[in-house]
């Protein structure tokens, strides 16, 4: 196994070698508000990774993984978020689903999805989020029930990511008739592709489509596509979200960087920063920055050690909460100009796009209400609130 210094080098190598020709064209692609640019071209330099085992790193090479220490998935997430690479486009299934089928799933379940995920053969999307059960997912009313071999979904959901390019999802549904909460739950593998799936794209305020809504009616998948026992799905659903404030969470801390240093470069140009309201307001986001990283570094420190704590909850509001007030920030430096559309019909710029998309990020990937309830709860010891 390489030092932590040797990975960093290596995939700081390939990747200067790599983003030239036609994927030179594709860096500082996709990403947040923009998941919809050069998506296919997205997948393609997705796909070159995986041939030259650069995805999946921190899986175990039993797996397809490279078996990376937690050091060195830092350190690759680092890398790939300096050198300016395209948003990754198979995230949910190699960050969320494939370690979650790696601690919970069969030796079949194993083999038969984990290496389309390694190879980008397979994009997958996730089926937690309902009309009345966004933050609070133990209220999901979608249902399955088992007809002999299989199971029959019913139901709808709702801000479903990448849906619309996706060839599966994970689901979340109830199984046991009556149960309440987070019983009776159970986690499905659901095909996309088949009668009864509809996906509806959702218009965000960037003008884009990134999430959609997603009807199942009378959708069928195999019995033994159900991850855990049946009932046990409210276990396994809050182990993937685990998963999702893993190590690419310093990849993002690089990107709020280089946006605040940007925005530092525009201010300087067109003279926001002479107001020294700006720039108390710029410092602050730089020492918030700084912050963002300690919470993660402490956050992924918990990890290694197999008891995370409430620190992903504190990280999460803080990120969040941080990055909204940078697009507000951006807004104020960029003045009257940044009211005006760049062209028709609805054309945004860089930073349009970040205060109107970082109006989500206290929302998804549970919201600020929710992870305040989570330290007041599980670690204040506070009263729980009231539920119907």
């Amino acid at each position: 196994m390489s030092s932590v210094e040797e990975f960093r080098a290596e995939i700081r190598g390939w990747l200067a070698t790599h983003l030239t020709g036609a994927f030179a064209a594709l860096r500082g692609r996709g990403g947040p508000g923009r998941e919809h640019e050069v998506f296919a071209e997205r997948l393609e330099w997705e796909r070159h990774m995986a041939a030259a085992g650069w995805t999946c790193v921190g899986w175990p090479e039993e797996y397809g993984g490279r078996g990376a220490t937690l050091e060195q998935q830092v350190a690759f997430h680092e890398e790939y978020a300096l050198a300016d690479a395209p948003a990754r486009v198979n995230h949910i299934a190699e960050q969320l689903l494939g370690p979650t089928l790696i601690a919970f799933g069969t030796p079949e379940q194993r083999a038969r999805f984990l290496p389309p995920i390694v190879a980008a053969e397979e994009l997958w999307c996730q089926g937690y989020s309902e009309p009345d059960a966004g933050s609070d997912l133990a209220g999901v009313r979608t249902r399955a029930e088992r007809d002999g071999d299989h199971w029959v979904v019913t139901g709808q959901k709702i801000w479903t990511s990448l849906a619309h390019e996706s060839q599966w999802c994970f689901v979340v549904a109830r199984t046991e008739p009556g149960s309440r909460r987070h019983h009776g739950l159970s986690y499905l593998l659901v095909p996309l592709d088949q009668p009864g799936v509809e996906v509806r794209p959702i218009t965000q305020l960037t003008g884009t489509s990134e999430f959609n809504e997603v009807f199942f009616d009378g959708a069928r998948t195999r019995a033994d596509h159900i991850v855990g026992a049946p009932g046990d799905g409210w276990r396994v659903a809050m182990a993937t979200l685990g998963f999702e404030r893993g190590v690419s969470t310093l990849g993002q801390q690089v990107g709020f960087r280089r946006e605040l240093e940007t925005l530092v470069e525009t201010a300087g140009r067109n003279g926001a920063a002479d107001d020294p309201l700006i720039r108390d307001r710029l410092a602050r986001a730089w020492t918030g920055v700084e912050t963002i990283r300690c919470n993660a570094l402490r956050m992924l420190d918990g990890v290694a050690s197999g008891a995370p704590g409430p620190e992903a909850s504190i990280g999460k509001i803080f990120w969040a909460s941080w990055h909204r007030e940078l697009g507000e920030l951006a807004m104020d430096v960029c003045g009257a100009g940044g009211m005006l559309a760049a062209g028709e019909p609805y054309d945004l710029d860089d930073w349009q796009r970040l205060f109107l998309f970082s109006r989500s990020d206290t929302i998804y990937a549970g919201s600020n209400e929710i992870q305040r309830n989570i330290i007041a709860e599980r670690v204040l010891g506070l009263p729980k609130e009231a539920r119907p």
